[in-house]
């Protein structure tokens, strides 16, 4: 409302006060920035240069030395001459030190307001000068401030002035409404038709998101150019919306308009985030035939749409073929590795980066961490802290996850203290997620419910996360609870949500409550999948429902998993149904023969019922079929910086005698104490 009531008393044209622009500018304090605050310090602008170019072609000896100033000092001492022979008062000398002030990177914006401000009649290519000098600033609400005195004065505008002022709403609080004004101004002053400034109003909507005016405006130009077609893509792709982008660079190429290395690569993004390896080769392939170029961008980005749609043979050969590659080319190999399940040569290239920052750092720590080597993970985490690079969020996203993996507690506590206390890095909702998924599986159930009551927001994973940690840790009640609040409070729930939701179920033997959610699940439109229907079968086999589940499993949709046939035989083991035992015994083998762990629960089913000729039948079969054996249980433990790791059965350590030793003493400790109970209770006796 602010920025309506501004512009009203601009457009009116009767001032409740005796007009000067001196008492316009004052208007400006009701913008969200303060005049105060447009001095700005050479650091502020050492990213902005002054564009020295002009058509007009400079003689005076003074106006040269204007042309090659780089500092403001020798700019005061050019404008104090200037201004003793008389040459400030002209036209096009003053624009030249007003352009200075406003677009070097040397410049000074107060300096150039104060002579802005001491010019009789500034024309438009001053007032331009201004709110591009403000725009490039980030200082938008003094160049809106200009643009809607220069409508107040009625000083002639031109296209400039629109593009401009649309760059200066790009920093504006309220920019769409902004854009949304000048938008109008530009057809009521018959700018409409200009190519130049419907671009520069396509890509104010694109670059805010804003698709549907983006589109509209898209629609609206007569004979668009290579700018319009890729200010509409990039506006899509940042939306995410890919398929869209696509389509409409299809119809871009119908249209005969060359793509420009600006185009193909938010196109190759879109391939990217699609996983469209075929329509990436087809934008390769007009990058080949356009001749677009094959500058360290477009390489990057063709790198990383194979390194995502899996083709890393392509990618590594364009790797290979670049004269010049930077971190990001080298990251992309990496992450390329890391996700295909390659580690080693993920790190061999890493090793061989010329340069790594952060991301680089993050890329190799999640490779060895998603790949299951979490030690290697916290290992490669500790050498980056080591040579003194901060850490971002999904560092220690990553970092956390190896220390779920591990059981490290102590570790993850520590990165807790060591960056979010110490507010290193922001407190986000992943890193939030993350920290319950460490504590959960590190069986600290309490500590990662403090985080999740701490978060300052909480998303779907939020809420999953802790309704299965709790499920996970034999806390049903408080699942459902917190389920039955994110039903009440939070967002809907997905199939993530119900699959916990059951488990809590099943481990509580919540027969009824467990059918309740199974069913509620439709009115959310989420359809059950075979790991639901494998928890419901689960819940009726722990509570001896077992023909209940039986008739449940052969009566599904589509053909039951190797998972839910497993949990019938469970439930079998549990209450002694051998009859049962066979029939989903011999559907698991079925599926899958070589899972010895299915013979072992068969093998005891049997045995407890005492039918020992099932039992060798068993054998028999896990010998002639070559069961392989169950994957060993391991252990590890971190000790003076070093991760060391144990599997059953395992005597690879160096000083295995020693650790074998401890055992021992430990076993004889705990048999020693078992008998003086045992003495202590006939004793008592």
């Amino acid at each position: 409302m602010r920025f309506r009531g501004i512009v009203s008393s601009y457009c009116l044209g009767k001032p409740t006060q005796p007009h000067t622009r001196n008492h316009h500018w004052l208007l400006l304090l009701l913008l969200p920035r303060t005049v105060a605050s447009f001095s700005s310090s050479p650091s502020s602008q050492r990213s902005v240069r002054w564009n020295s170019k002009t058509s007009v072609v400079i003689t005076n000896p003074v106006l040269l030395l204007l042309e090659s100033c780089d500092s403001m000092s020798q700019l005061k001492q050019i404008q104090s001459h200037m201004i003793t022979y008389g040459l400030i008062s002209h036209t096009f000398p003053v624009s030249r030190v007003l352009a200075f002030c406003a677009l070097s990177y040397a410049g000074d914006l107060g300096h150039a307001r104060v002579l802005f401000d001491r010019i009789d009649s500034p024309n438009t290519y001053m007032w331009n000068t201004m709110i591009r000098g403000y725009a490039r600033a980030g200082m938008g609400a003094a160049g809106l401030g200009l643009f809607l005195e220069m409508i107040r004065l009625r000083v002639e505008l031109d296209r400039r002035s629109f593009i401009f002022a649309l760059k200066a709403c790009e920093s504006f609080d309220g920019s769409i409404e902004a854009g949304d004004f000048i938008h109008c101004m530009v057809r009521k002053m018959g700018f409409d038709g200009d190519l130049l400034v419907l671009n520069g109003l396509l890509h104010f909507y694109a670059e805010f998101g804003v698709l549907s005016l983006a589109r509209k405006v898209f629609d609206e130009i007569p004979h668009r150019d290579v700018y319009s077609w890729t200010s509409m893509i990039d506006g899509y792709v940042g939306c995410d919306y890919a398929e869209e982008a696509l389509r409409l660079f299809e119809s871009m190429l119908q249209s005969n308009v060359r793509p420009n290395e600006v185009t193909v690569i938010p196109v190759l993004s879109a391939c990217s985030k699609r996983g469209d390896l075929n329509f990436g080769k087809i934008v390769h392939e007009v990058v080949r035939k356009e001749n677009v170029g094959s500058s360290l961008n477009v390489n990057n980005a063709l790198i990383d749409m194979y390194v995502k749609c899996g083709c890393l043979t392509r990618a590594r050969e364009i790797f290979d073929g670049m004269q010049s590659r930077d971190v990001f080319s080298w990251t992309s190999m990496v992450n390329g590795y890391a996700k295909s399940g390659d580690p080693e040569l993920a790190r061999m290239l890493f090793n061989a980066m010329p340069e790594k920052n952060v991301v680089s750092w993050t890329t190799m720590v999640a490779g060895y961490s998603q790949n299951n080597r979490p030690g290697e993970a916290l290992s490669l985490f500790e050498e980056m802290i080591g040579t003194g690079v901060v850490p971002v969020e999904n560092t220690l996203v990553c970092a956390l996850s190896a220390c779920g993996q591990l059981g490290l507690l102590d570790t993850g506590r520590g990165l807790y203290d060591s960056y979010i206390a110490s507010k290193i890095v922001p407190f986000s909702v992943i890193l939030g997620n993350a920290f319950i998924d460490m504590y959960a599986k590190c069986g600290c159930i309490e500590e990662a419910a403090q985080i999740f009551e701490e978060m300052p927001g909480k998303d779907l994973v939020s809420w999953n996360s802790m309704i299965k940690a709790y499920a996970v840790h034999g806390h049903p009640r408080e699942a459902l609870a917190l389920f039955n609040q994110l039903c009440n409070s939070g967002p809907n729930p997905d199939d993530i949500t119900f699959l916990s939701v059951l488990s809590a179920c099943s481990h509580a033997g919540l027969v009824p409550e467990g059918r309740e959610h199974f069913e509620s699940m439709i009115r959310y439109g989420i359809h059950p999948k075979v790991e639901h229907y494998a928890c419901l079968i689960d819940l009726c086999g722990r509570r001896g429902l077992i023909q209940e589940a039986y008739e449940l499993a052969t009566s599904l949709p589509f053909k039951p998993s190797e998972a839910i046939w497993g949990a019938i035989l469970s439930a079998c083991r549990m209450h002694g149904d051998t009859n049962m035992a066979k029939v989903a015994g011999d559907k698991v083998l079925e599926l899958d023969p070589e899972d010895s762990g299915v013979y072992s629960l068969l093998a005891e089913v049997y045995a407890k019922g005492k039918e020992w000729g099932e039992v060798s039948r068993v054998r028999r079969m896990m010998r002639e079929r070559k069961a392989m054996k169950k994957a060993p249980g391991h252990s590890s433990i971190k000790l003076d910086g070093k991760f060391h790791e144990f599997l059953a059965a395992d005597e690879s350590h160096p000083r295995k005698e020693a650790i074998y030793w401890v055992i021992n003493q430990l076993r004889h400790a705990t048999h020693q104490y078992h008998l003086s109970t045992q003495s202590d209770i006939y004793a008592f006796e």
